[in-house]
C-alpha cells in the first residue's frame, strides 16, 4: 500500500544498519542523509527475517492499517493518560496544602515526582519494548499504574503522597513511551507526523475534561477522590489494551541483547546531532508548557483570585486552542510547507507570548488583570500545537531501528527538563507570577537556541520529500 514518506511495509524487508549474522544480504547504508543516525558498530543490528515473504508482512500490516480507528482511540488513551493524571489534580493542589498541613512547594513537589517518574520509567520501557515487543511492557505497567494511584487516594502524609506519585510516573511512563513506538512501527514520513496531530486531537481532550472533572469531584468529595476516578480509568484502559491492542513490533525486528545493547544503541542516538537537537529542543517546549501546568492554579486561583471552576474553564480553553493548532499543522501544513519552517514559527509564537507574560507580571504595563494574562497563555499554549508534534515526527524520522529507545529518550528529556523547570516558578512563593514568566522565556528562548545551533535546518531545506 503506497503512502507518502514510506510505510513500514514497504521497508519492513530491509537491513536498518548492518545484517544479520548468517544471511547473505548485503549491508546498507543508515536510512536519510548524510548526517542521520549511525549506530555503534559494536552494537549487534536488528533486521528482518532474510526468509519472509514481503507479502506477508504487508499483510500483517495492512491488517494494522484496517483497525487504525481504533488503534488511534487506543494509543490516544495511552498518550491522554500522563495529562488526565497531572491536571485532574491541578484543581485540588490548594486543598492538599491544607489538608496534609504541607507547604505549597512541597505540595508541588507532588507534580514533580510523578513527571520525574515518567521520564525515568520511559528510559525502562523503551529499551524493554525493543525486546520483547510492544504489548507485554505496557500491560505490566499499565496494571502498577492502576496500583499505585489507588494507594494515592489513602496517602496521610505528603511525602507518603510523593512516594506514590513517583511510582505512578514510572508505571504511566509505559503507556507515553510504547505509543510512540508503535506509531513508529506503523508509520513514516508524512504519515507519521499527521498521526501525531491526531493523537494530538484525542489526547488534547484530556487536558480540557480533566481539569472540569477534577473541579465537579471536588464538589462531592474531596481531593482524594480524583485519585479514586483516575484508578477507574486506569483500570479500564488497562482492559481495552489487553483486549485490542495487538503487537505491532515483528519478531524479526526485536532487540536481542541487554542491558549493554540497549545503552550503546542510546549512545548512538545521542551521537546524532540533529536528532538531540530535535531531542532536547522539544524538552525545553515541554518545560515552557509545564511551568504554565505547575503555577497555573495557584496564578490563577490565589494571585488573581478565580474559583477552581473557572481556572477549569480557563485551563480547557487554552487546551483548545492547543488542539486546534495541533489539527492545523496535520490536516494543512504537514506536506505542503517544510516542518521545520512551522516548527520554527511556532517557537517564535512561544517566544513571544513568554516574553509578554514577563512583562504584564512585573508591572511593565501597570497593574493588569486576568483577562490578558489568560490570552498571553492562551496565545503559548497555542503555539505548542506546531511545537510539540513537530519536533517528535522530525526525531524519530531519523531512527527506524531503535523506536522504543529513541522515544524513550524523547519522552525521558522532556519530563525531565519539565520536572527541574516545576519547583522553579514557585520559588518566590504563591503571590507573584514572575518566576513562572522568567522560566517560561528562559525554556523558549533556550529552546529556539537549539533548534538552530543543533538542528541548523537550513542546510537540510529541499532534501526531504514531502516538505519535510
Amino acid at each position: 500500500m503506497p503512502d507518502s514518506g514510506g510505510s513500514r511495509a514497504q521497508r519492513e524487508h530491509i537491513p536498518t544498519s548492518g545484517t544479520r549474522p548468517g544471511t547473505d544480504s548485503a549491508p546498507l547504508p543508515p536510512h536519510g542523509d548524510a548526517g542521520a543516525l549511525s549506530v555503534d558498530p559494536g552494537a549487534p543490528q536488528v533486521t528482518a527475517p532474510a526468509g519472509l515473504p514481503a507479502g506477508a508482512e504487508a499483510g500483517g500490516l495492512k491488517a494494522a492499517r484496517r483497525t487504525g480507528f481504533l488503534v488511534t482511540m487506543v494509543l490516544g488513551g495511552l498518550t491522554a493518560l500522563p495529562p488526565l493524571s497531572m491536571d485532574m489534580y491541578l484543581p485540588a493542589l490548594p486543598a492538599v496544602t491544607d489538608s496534609l498541613s504541607a507547604p505549597a512547594a512541597t505540595i508541588q513537589l507532588t507534580l514533580t515526582a510523578c513527571l520525574a517518574g515518567m521520564a525515568l520509567g520511559q528510559l525502562v520501557v523503551g529499551p524493554m519494548s525493543d525486546r520483547w515487543g510492544r504489548r507485554r511492557p505496557l500491560l505490566l505497567g499499565m496494571v502498577v499504574y492502576v496500583i499505585a494511584t489507588a494507594i494515592c487516594a489513602l496517602a496521610p502524609s505528603a511525602e507518603l503522597l510523593i512516594g506514590f506519585r513517583l511510582l505512578q510516573g514510572l508505571a504511566g511512563a509505559a503507556g507515553i513511551v510504547i505509543a510512540r513506538a508503535v506509531v513508529r512501527d506503523l508509520y513514516d514520513g508524512v504519515e507519521m507526523a499527521r498521526f501525531f496531530s491526531t493523537l494530538m486531537l484525542i489526547s488534547g481532550v484530556a487536558p480540557i475534561i480533566a481539569p472540569l472533572i477534577g473541579g465537579q469531584v471536588m464538589r462531592f468529595t474531596d481531593w482524594r477522590g480524583i485519585f479514586v476516578v483516575l484508578t477507574g480509568v486506569g483500570i479500564v484502559l488497562t482492559l481495552v489494551v489487553w483486549k485490542w491492542l495487538h503487537e505491532t513490533l515483528e519478531p524479526g525486528s526485536r532487540h536481542t541483547g541487554g542491558v549493554g545493547e540497549a545503552l550503546r544503541t542510546m549512545r548512538g542516538l545521542l551521537a546524532d546531532r540533529v536528532f538531540t537537537g530535535y531531542m532536547v529542543t522539544g524538552g525545553l517546549a515541554f518545560a515552557v508548557l509545564f511551568a504554565y501546568i505547575s503555577a497555573s492554579p495557584f496564578v490563577v486561583q490565589e494571585i488573581y483570585g478565580a474559583s477552581p471552576q473557572t481556572f477549569s474553564l480557563l485551563f480547557g480553553l487554552n487546551s483548545i486552542g492547543l488542539i486546534a493548532v495541533g489539527q492545523i499543522n496535520g490536516k494543512l501544513l504537514v506536506g505542503r510547507i517544510s516542518l521545520d519552517k512551522v516548527l520554527g514559527f511556532g517557537l517564535a509564537v512561544i517566544v513571544l507570548a513568554a516574553v509578554a507574560l514577563l512583562l504584564m507580571t512585573t508591572g511593565v504595563f501597570g497593574e493588569v488583570g486576568l483577562v490578558p494574562v489568560a490570552a498571553g497563555l492562551f496565545v503559548l499554549m497555542s503555539a505548542m500545537g506546531v511545537a510539540m508534534p513537530n519536533t517528535n515526527a522530525q526525531a524519530l524520522m531519523r531512527t527506524k531501528h531503535a523506536a522504543g529507545s529513541a522515544s524513550a529518550l524523547l519522552g525521558t528529556s522532556s519530563f525531565l527538563i519539565g520536572a527541574i523547570a516545576s519547583p522553579l516558578v514557585g520559588i518566590a512563593g504563591e503571590d507573584t507570577a514572575v518566576p513562572m514568566a522568567v522560566v517560561q522565556v528562559v525554556c523558549a528562548v533556550a529552546a529556539v537556541g537549539c533548534f538552530l545551533g543543533l538542528c541548523r535546518p537550513w542546510q537540510r531545506v529541499g532534501r526531504e520529500a514531502g516538505g519535510l
